[in-house]
């Protein structure tokens, strides 16, 4: 769903859409989208800033990724809302120049182009929205490092080797 500057100047712009599992693509392979997507809100061009556009709204889904513990399945529902400022690229030179910008400007992303494709928007914020490690539970044992069986399914008994006695003498140090 495409959002343009031009319909914007004329009138806010309001969303309600499904997507199912598959429609939208990210850019790591291991993460799935395990149910539809559900969001609505609205789009709307800001007077007075040269081309600022808010979108805000809300999102429901439930992504699914390897346990960075275990390598089984973790789920992970996300039910939130989101506010987000988006300005027109600024004009550099040449295509790759660094741009400064100013600290109030570290919170607004910027477009390129006439104007914003909702699934952009949607994949960045599913993306930012994810917890740093993926886990199927907070209880999860991972894996073995001596046999690589899951912990949570068999206990093996395995004893983990002692670590390399040659590095101690470092442990003294202050």
């Amino acid at each position: 769903m495409f959002f343009s500057v031009r319909d914007l100047e004329l009138r806010k712009a309001h969303f309600d859409a499904t997507f199912p599992p598959g429609e939208i693509g990210f850019s790591d392979a291991k993460l799935r989208q395990a149910s539809p997507l559900e969001t609505e809100g609205s789009v709307e061009l800001l007077g007075n800033t040269l081309g600022e556009i808010r979108v805000k709204g809300h999102l429901n889904v439930a992504m699914e990724a390897d346990c960075d513990r275990c390598l089984e399945p973790a789920r992970m529902p996300l039910d939130t809302d989101f506010d987000l400022f988006y300005r027109p690229e600024p004009e550099t030179g040449q295509p790759g120049d660094e741009v400064e910008i100013d600290e109030g400007e570290s919170q607004i992303a910027f477009y390129a182009g006439d104007g914003l494709e909702l699934e952009e928007i949607l994949r960045e914020h599913i993306l930012l929205s994810l917890p740093m490690q993926r886990v199927c539970n907070d209880g999860c044992k991972g894996i073995c490092p001596v046999c690589g069986q899951n912990r949570n399914l068999v206990t093996c008994g395995c004893a983990v080797k002692p670590a390399d006695d040659r590095w101690a003498a470092l442990k003294n140090l202050k």
